[in-house]
């Protein structure tokens, strides 16, 4: 079966610092005329990184969008032409102040690619050392330790609701805590 569609012409409605929206005219698999609404976002990075084989570190920090207080994995917005491998790395010291010896590639996730481009680089981080925080301008986030079981019953509980890190987790650690 044909699922692929065909774009007929594309315009460009909104660009910001962040984001452009553009909306596409399209063909669909069976002819019919629609159209697509997509955001172009350059992607980003997300890094579990243990503190030790029990503890991991999270941040805090507030989320405009849902006017609250989110708790989740470091995690960053990758800059014109990053490599993510090493984008990682530059997230990881800017949010939390550590730099780690070993890393280890989760994949990467679509966050939500019926309207999105963006595509987040899962890593695992290991053998860390404290260098020094420094987040970016206008960038208000604390990093905490937690132990690796009590973030996986905070997913359950619902206290962790973050996409992105639950992802990253379940790639990091799905053979020790799935069924």
């Amino acid at each position: 079966m044909n699922f692929e569609e065909k774009t007929i012409d594309s315009k460009t409605v909104y660009e910001g610092k962040v984001i452009t929206v553009i909306k596409d005219n399209v063909e669909v698999a069976d002819g019919h005329k629609s159209f697509r609404e997509v955001v172009l976002h350059s992607g980003g990075v997300v890094i579990a990184a243990m503190k030790d084989e029990d503890t991991i570190l999270l941040v805090k920090q507030y989320r405009y969008p849902l006017k609250s207080v989110n708790i989740e994995l470091p995690a960053g917005k990758l800059e014109v032409n990053e490599n993510p491998d090493e984008a990682c790395k530059r997230e990881l010291e800017e949010e939390t102040g550590y730099r780690a010896k070993h890393w280890k590639s989760l994949g990467y996730i679509n966050t939500t690619p019926g309207i999105c481009t963006e595509k987040l680089y899962l890593y695992l981080a290991k053998d860390l050392e404290f260098v020094g925080e420094h987040p970016d301008e206008g960038e208000i986030i604390k990093c905490y330790e937690y132990k690796i079981s009590d973030v996986f019953e905070m997913i359950k509980t619902g206290e962790i609701n973050d996409a992105k890190t639950i992802c990253a987790l379940m790639r990091a650690f799905c053979k020790e805590f799935c069924v």
